[in-house]
């Protein structure tokens, strides 16, 4: 029965991270780029941190590519996916590459044995500068198919999907990690614009991330800590019956919901699963003792998160980089390359 991920600080476990982990409300770590040194220690990082946990972990990291993907070295490139349709000849092209490198990227998370890579982004690309080319289209009707063959190519690997930012963040210009964003828009605008993706891949995606941004024409919290969105919206009339997974409570965008205990009480309360308690270590232990009673309560939703588990051993990275599949992505990543004039 778990409800927290945490972060780890650096590229060993601290004597404090093995007392955490085996707390019975930890059962999730992210890794960031100061966990990353090479591929070898980072697979050490995780075995450790695996070995100290009370509980199964569900590992994660941020993955996507583009600006977005913490370990570098030793691991593909992989582009930020507005490249797919602006550097494509024609769609057929674009979801044949998502496919592709979604595989990749998917693939070579899973070979340093972590579960999933949060993605992918859902976001129709409009004035959000946090979201811009880690979107794949400023449209819905470009960006569904896209996304679709990406989810499929994740799915190839053997790795969970998850959706984000949940009902869309790219309509509103500021950033959710230094800011409390209030997108305006009336519901009717949100619907035709930024939900349609959510709306048409529900029934593909494992796992879906809200957003820290208010729509006051909907509900006044911010979507994450909401009953509105999550229960009414995304649960019953978008009929998802994944993992919902509260973003960074330590960003900006969430302090509307007050303390870090209190944001994730109000998370969990409001319908998340598992809430992310991230670059604030004082903040997470409040949270973990915060939510311990929660537990006993909401064993089902504990359940739930552990269906993002890899089912299967995946392929180790030297094995995997002698995968004909692996070098007909690296040839698509080449391509594209040449294509951005790199």
């Amino acid at each position: 029965m778990t409800a927290v991920m945490i972060d780890l600080e650096g590229h060993q476990l601290t004597s404090e991270e093995r007392e955490l982990l085996a707390h019975p409300a930890v059962g999730g770590v992210i890794y960031f780029t100061r966990n990353y040194h090479d591929a070898d220690q980072l697979q050490e990082l995780v075995r450790q941190t695996r070995s100290a946990a009370r509980n199964p972990l569900i590992l994660a990291v941020d993955h996507e590519g583009g600006r977005v993907q913490r370990f570098r070295q030793g691991f593909s490139a992989i582009p930020a996916m507005a490249d797919l349709l602006e550097l494509a000849d024609h769609s057929e092209q674009a979801i044949q590459w998502a496919q592709d490198i979604a595989w990749l990227m998917a693939s070579e998370v899973l070979a340093v044995d972590i579960d999933i890579s949060f993605a992918p982004v859902l976001d129709v690309n409009g004035i959000s500068e946090v979201i811009g080319n880690r979107a794949f289209a400023t449209s819905a009707e470009a960006l569904i198919p896209v996304a679709r063959s990406f989810i499929k190519g994740m799915h190839q690997a053997g790795m969970k999907v998850t959706g984000k930012h949940f009902p869309g963040h790219g309509s509103v210009a500021a950033d959710s990690h230094i800011a409390i964003p209030v997108d305006e828009r009336p519901w009717a605008d949100i619907l035709a614009t930024d939900l349609p993706p959510f709306i048409e891949l529900a029934p593909y995606l494992d796992a879906i991330m809200p957003a820290h941004v208010i729509y006051p024409d909907v509900c006044d919290q911010p979507a994450g800590f909401s009953t509105r969105w999550l229960q009414d919206v995304l649960r019953a009339q978008l009929q998802f019956h994944g993992v919902i997974f509260s973003d960074d409570l330590a960003m900006a965008g969430a302090t509307v919901a007050g303390t870090m205990a209190e944001r994730a009480e109000a998370a969990l309360s409001a319908g998340c699963d598992m809430v992310l308690a991230c670059n604030d270590r004082a903040g997470a232990i409040e949270v973990i003792e915060a939510v311990t009673p929660w537990l006993e309560q909401h064993a089902r939703q504990s359940k739930r998160c552990y269906e993002l588990l890899a089912k299967s051993a995946a392929l180790n990275l030297t094995t995997l980089r002698n995968h004909p599949r692996w070098h007909a992505a690296q040839r698509v990543l080449e391509e594209l390359q040449k294509r951005r004039g790199h």
